[in-house]
């Protein structure tokens, strides 16, 4: 295992697709939701707590051999939005293309076979991870990481945010990210033995119902 794989894989400018979503942030900033570096960090850990841990116990189960047809699915029923649904799928078409010829794999490739509009994004983060060496822990790590990067990156362009005081909010929540990382892990060891049942399902109401109402505006600066 090579760890250093994990910062190419975790590398916003690795060509998956990610800078073209905001996490929900561009909707919770016309809602004013997000004002500032405080409620930055407030829509950050709730979306870390749900969505995050949701994305990292799916990834984590990728890594750990369960199967993708499971996950996919268990991501579908996690996932009420179509409008969230379909973003997930094209991020993971993306990331199955940049997976593939960064790390190529058979497991990869099946998976493009099998689904030829994209796996949902935290189950081809699995097996990506997967194909380049890492192991579970280090795929729950990037989704944690890329559950709040996102929004952050996102509030700098939508609200010309500090960079410094963006950053510093990624930093406060460091130590929430790593129990996450934790929970997530223990939920997805937990799913290979029990199914995709045993995996979170840590519900977010209300970046389902904003990313409706974002997919149906006629100018959008993020596709998500």
């Amino acid at each position: 295992m090579s760890r250093a794989a994990l910062l190419v894989l975790a590398d916003g400018r690795f060509p998956a697709g990610g800078h073209a979503h905001s996490g929900g942030a561009e909707a919770a900033v016309r809602a004013g939701r997000i004002t500032d570096a405080e409620s930055l960090e407030a829509f950050c850990r709730g979306r870390l707590h749900t969505a995050g841990l949701v994305s990292a116990a799916l990834a984590a189960a990728a890594v750990l051999g369960v199967l993708p047809r499971e996950l996919d699915a268990a991501a579908d029923a996690r996932t009420p939005s179509p409008a969230l649904r379909l973003a997930a799928r094209k991020l993971g078409r993306q990331l199955t293309r940049a997976a593939r010829a960064t790390w190529p794999s058979a497991e990869l490739d099946a998976l493009a076979t099998e689904f030829p509009k994209g796996a949902h994004q935290p189950v081809v983060l699995g097996l990506a991870a997967r194909a380049a060496g890492l192991e579970a822990v280090d795929a729950a790590y990037c989704a944690v990481y890329e559950s709040v990067s996102g929004p952050a990156s996102a509030t700098v362009r939508l609200l010309s945010l500090d960079p410094f005081d963006a950053t510093a909010v990624l930093a406060r929540l460091a130590p929430e990210l790593d129990r996450v990382a934790d929970r997530a892990v223990e939920a997805a060891r937990i799913a290979v033995d029990e199914g995709t049942d045993a995996l979170p399902a840590a519900s977010a109401p209300l970046l389902e119902i904003a990313a409706e109402l974002h997919a149906a505006w006629p100018v959008r600066l993020f596709a998500s």
